[in-house]
């Protein structure tokens, strides 16, 4: 076969059970090279190797090795054995490179019974096998934290403060309109409830006590779970897979230390006051609804909600923002130093900090809330 574009490919027996694949002119992409599909038919159940010959070959881009690895994976359905010898160096390393990765294969849906208790007994499994680790990565974060206590601690002060600008000021905008419009739906949620009995003024009890004490903090932990947790694995996991935490320890510095540290002081600061800002923008949303659609006045609603307000509201939202902070910032490095070595493995970290921050939120505001209430805090 001959092309006016100026590719050439021939087609020799070469014996009774080989054929050697000629290949000539210019194989590049803008050549409009043949199809690999095309050779099925010349590949009789007789023919057991395949050889390559590009001796008469004048210039060559990528479309040579793709051409040859659609033949590659073609010969190897048929369990013909196919010799790269024959082609460029530079074509050989990328076909290696090639065949090297192996191709992945979606997972098929299982509908019976036993898949889902298979599925379910290798998650058990997992949890159970990453305890210990997550136990003992703990226990190095405490041991840190006395350190800092003790002064013994290296960390460069200039990252804490990178950090908590990060954590904190940036986090501004996104968490003043999730707190808008939560505020906005528990102002109307309430007043729908309170309506009923004309008790509308207690908008303002129930939107500044649900804010200030648990939706502001929930919400902000939440927001902080998927924008920074989800970047303290990434950063963490790239280093592990530049070997730049390894290149740490080998110069004997703690990578908790100078790693973990920061982002755990950051987040334990930053969250408990992004949960106060939080509550002021939830209360400032229910009283734009009740003044313009329930037609209470500001200083009714101000009155109100200053009555309703305790010290014991704003110690329960700051401690549990304090925890929430600790909860991300442990999840999002956890995941991040146990990330692998590949690029796929850094989203992978990415994806299971957000969820484990989320669901260590959500275990942690269970407990604390019945433990406040026991306590008639």
């Amino acid at each position: 076969m001959r092309s006016d574009a100026g590719w050439q490919l021939d087609l020799q027996p070469a014996g009774a059970d080989a054929l050697t694949v000629v290949l000539g002119g210019c194989w590049c992409i803008d050549q409009h090279l043949p199809s690999a599909d095309s050779l099925q038919e010349r590949l009789n159940p007789q023919i057991r190797h395949i050889r390559f010959d590009t001796s008469r070959l004048a210039d060559w881009d990528s479309g040579l090795p793709s051409f040859v690895f659609v033949i590659g994976k073609l010969c190897m359905d048929r369990d013909i054995a196919v010799d790269f010898g024959g082609l460029p160096p530079g074509a050989q390393r990328l076909l290696a490179m090639a065949i090297a990765v192996p191709e992945q294969e979606l997972a098929s849906r299982s509908d019976d019974a036993a898949g889902l208790l298979a599925s379910v007994g290798a998650a058990s499994l997992g949890f159970f096998h990453g305890a210990p680790q997550m136990l003992g990565f703990l226990g190095e974060v405490t041991l840190s934290l006395l350190r800092l206590l003790t002064g013994r601690a290296r960390f460069r002060r200039r990252d804490l403060w990178l950090e908590i600008e990060e954590v904190g000021p940036r986090a501004l905008p996104i968490v003043s309109v999730i707190s808008f419009l939560v505020g906005l739906i528990l102002a109307y949620l309430g007043a729908d409830q309170l309506r009923l009995v004309g008790a509308q003024v207690f908008i303002a009890d129930l939107v500044a006590i649900g804010m200030v004490r648990e939706v502001g903090a929930l919400m902000t932990g939440i927001i902080i779970a998927g924008r920074t947790g989800a970047a303290f694995a990434a950063q963490l996991g790239t280093m592990q897979v530049n070997e730049e935490i390894d290149a740490y320890k080998t110069l004997g510095i703690s990578a908790i230390d100078f790693l973990v540290l920061p982002r755990m002081l950051a987040l334990m600061l930053m969250v408990p006051l992004l949960t106060l800002y939080s509550g002021f923008i939830g209360m400032l949303a229910g009283l734009l609804v009740s003044v313009t659609v329930f037609d209470i006045g500001v200083f009714e609603y101000y009155t109100e909600t200053l009555r309703a307000l305790e010290l014991k509201h704003f110690a329960v939202g700051l401690s549990k923002g304090t925890v929430y902070g600790a909860m991300i910032a442990f999840a999002g490095c956890l995941r991040g130093m146990q990330c692998g070595r590949s690029a796929e493995a850094v989203g992978h970290a990415a994806t299971s900090a957000v969820v484990t921050a989320i669901l260590l939120i959500t275990i942690v505001a269970s407990i604390m809330t019945i433990v406040y209430y026991q306590l008639g805090i």
